[in-house]
């Protein structure tokens, strides 16, 4: 029997709380806010942004084969290009209607996973660990923000097994509402650290904000939380004070009812022995740094949801490679030897940073070769910035960091506070690295690369990744 539709036309236009002007040519089986990914079906949702408008797109999306366009408005031109489902109060309010709708009709057991670092890492690995299970929906990239978490809600198929969301936050009371939205049976706080630290006056302030997640918690729910971070105490006060009565605790700390035994890092994955509530067990994770094998306790603390396969969830985390800009690892062919690139490019705090930085003193450089940092400002730390920076030195020379480059007015600090002989070029913006970075590296190198979205650090591994072929495997 063929898989239902996403959505019925009349039934998503009821769902957004809209009136339904036309007839799709094709059955709606997906949500998209961007012109350039739509598929056929998918219902092109306008959302208007701070420098563009969505209403401007809704022809061309309907014309590359969008089943509908949810819009305030419509014009001819829209109306002659395909169907409508018109909210005239607003389009994302619409959206985020079709997301509790979603949430209403699914039997899915839902996770929601927020924290100030390894949110997307830990809902990667506990997509793959429940996919091995049974049909699972997840969070694409990382949309987790006002716009990302309705319309993954909005994307959720009747027949999937599990929901993984990811919730984020920069400011207080963001969480209430989107959690509100996503109803999970389990809570997971990954850790608190100084991410966007800006806009809080303190980490106990970013604690609290992430307690929000406990408002939305499904009544009997779960909250799994990090027994090594130093606000595991509070966090799990604040979920008791909601009623929430199941507290799972995972990390290396010996209270941790998901704990890590043995652990045994290596360049491009882990061996783990953890205790899972009392039982030994040993398992590959196919991803390197002891940061993602603490993220990794916190998946096995939640990949019993209902009718999950533990044995067959530990097999997929031997599987899964980090997400782009992830710690993603790519051995690359120079002249004369090999390059391994560390792409950690996607974004950065002080705590990301340390572990990024970990992972790069772990690999070993060949023939020669050295260790390289390339390293863009880590955004949102406000007046702290400075010193936050300039505090990496300490892991750099721990970690036996040959040579920083540095983009950004904040890394500044960071060039100026190591040796002289470890500075390579520091430049106000990551593109104007990218020809002396190409121009340095050699054969036998390991490099680096991080630093928040907003330092455009990605591009520079890309292009990286562009001059020279990847290594052939068979080789």
């Amino acid at each position: 029997m063929a898989e239902r539709p996403l959505w019925g036309a009349s039934e998503a236009a009821d769902a957004a709380g809209g009136r339904l002007a036309g007839i799709p040519a094709t059955a709606i089986n997906g949500v998209s806010i961007d012109t350039r990914t739509i598929a056929p079906g998918d219902i092109f949702v306008a959302l208007k942004g701070d420098s563009r408008d969505g209403h401007d797109f809704v022809v061309q999306a309907l014309q590359s084969g969008a089943g509908a366009a949810l819009v305030a408005r419509e014009t001819p031109e829209m109306r002659a290009a395909g169907a409508l489902i018109v909210v005239p109060d607003d389009p994302l309010l619409g959206l985020e209607r079709l997301g509790v709708a979603a949430r209403a009709r699914s039997t899915a057991g839902i996770a929601a996973i927020t924290g100030s670092v390894g949110k997307t890492s830990t809902k990667e690995m506990l997509r793959a660990a429940l996919s091995a299970c049974g049909a699972t929906h997840a969070s694409a990239a990382s949309f987790n923000n006002h716009w990302g978490v309705p319309l993954t809600l909005a994307r959720l198929p009747v027949s999937a097994r599990y929901g993984i969301f990811e919730i984020g936050m920069n400011h207080t009371g963001e969480i209430t509402p989107l959690v509100a939205m996503v109803r999970p049976q389990v809570a997971v706080i990954t850790n608190v650290a100084a991410s966007h630290l800006g806009n809080f006056a303190s980490l106990d302030e970013i604690a609290a904000a992430k307690a929000e997640i406990f408002t939305g918690l499904e009544k009997d729910g779960t909250a799994v939380l990090n027994r090594d971070s130093a606000h595991f105490d509070f966090l799990a006060a604040a979920a008791r004070q909601r009623g929430i009565k199941n507290i799972v605790a995972f990390g290396k700390h010996a209270d941790a009812g998901v704990r890590i035994v043995d652990l045994v890092l290596h360049t491009g994955c882990s061996c783990v022995t953890a205790d899972v509530m009392g039982e030994r067990v040993m398992f590959k994770l196919g991803v390197p740094g002891e940061h993602m094998a603490v993220n990794a306790m916190g998946v096995r603390a939640r990949a019993n949801l209902p009718g999950a396969d533990l044995a067959r969830a530990a097999r997929a985390l031997a599987e899964p490679p980090p997400a782009k800009g992830r710690g993603q690892q790519s051995r690359l062919q120079l002249p004369g030897g090999e390059l391994l690139l560390i792409d950690e490019s996607y974004n950065a705090n002080p705590a990301s940073m340390a572990a990024a930085l970990a992972l790069l003193g772990r690999a070993k450089p060949r023939h020669g070769g050295r260790r390289i940092a390339i390293l863009g400002d880590m955004l949102e730390l406000g007046a702290h910035a400075a010193a936050l920076h300039a505090g990496l030195a300490a892991p750099m020379d721990e970690q036996g960091v040959d040579v920083l480059y540095a983009a950004g007015p904040d890394m500044a600090h960071l060039f100026q506070a190591i040796p002289a002989a470890k500075r390579g070029v520091h430049a106000a913006r990551a593109a104007d690295l990218e020809a002396v970075v190409l121009a340095g590296l050699k054969a036998g190198d390991v490099v680096m690369i991080k630093g928040s979205n907003g330092s455009r650090m990605g591009p520079l591994a890309d292009a990286i990744r562009a001059k020279w072929p990847p290594v052939n495997k068979d080789s």
